[in-house]
């Protein structure tokens, strides 16, 4: 059989609602999304660990909303009346605390946004009452806005999570090797991530394909 060629390809996120694999741990964050036109505040935050899928459900929501994606970190570089014309997503809303000019941007977008009928996602690591504001008045409206979590992975999400990223990758792995992973390696999105990041050097550095063998090789160094 000959073997699978491993490449210094790009890594290309799949970010389609297709590409989004639901579960139950994910499952009312995904229809909250989805049924963004009946959100009661007209407004919505998003938590999870890093890898959770916040990026992704993002892009999802933007391509039924048609909103515009800014990262909370370049709200100082926007201009928020332009933004506030239309639905807006704002990633890494914790990012800004301690920040007082960041703070009041994103105050006053959030309220020129719903104050001219719009949307907004925010998504964070935490919950809003978590974040360390300094605003007064940003910190009661954050505080104010319906939150929903996406959970650990169970088995099932974590096996898709593991094929995704490599399909991200362009990678094939031999069919033992999701299996395999799923049963040794945290329970955690960030986990998941790190360990493709290193098969894909792995495979690339000895050109050769991505096994159980490597899996488990890999796996073993690192305890």
């Amino acid at each position: 059989m000959a073997e699978q060629l491993s490449f210094d390809l790009p890594v290309r996120q799949a970010l389609g609602r297709e590409n989004f694999f639901v579960s139950p741990s994910n499952a009312t964050a995904v229809a909250m999304i989805e049924g963004w036109q009946n959100w009661s505040a007209r407004k919505l935050c998003l938590t999870g660990a890093s890898g959770s899928g916040k990026t992704h459900l993002t892009h999802v929501w933007a391509a039924l909303s048609g909103a515009q994606i800014i990262a909370a970190d370049n709200l100082l570089e926007q201009d928020v009346p332009s933004l506030a014309s239309g639905p807006v997503a704002i990633e890494d809303c914790e990012t800004i605390a301690g920040n007082p000019d960041a703070e009041q941007a994103l105050f006053h977008l959030h309220n020129l946004t719903l104050a001219e009928g719009h949307s907004l996602l925010f998504t964070a690591s935490n919950a809003p009452s978590r974040w360390p504001l300094t605003l007064p008045d940003l910190t009661s409206r954050m505080q104010g806005t319906p939150t929903i979590t996406l959970g650990p992975p169970d088995d099932t999400l974590l096996s898709a999570v593991l094929m995704k990223l490599l399909s991200d990758r362009q990678l094939l792995p031999s069919p033992e090797t999701i299996p395999y992973l799923t049963r040794r390696i945290d329970r955690s999105f960030d986990t998941a991530q790190k360990i493709i990041t290193r098969l894909d050097a792995l495979a690339l550095q000895t050109g050769r394909p991505i096994t159980r063998n490597m899996a488990a090789k890999l796996l073993d160094e690192e305890e």
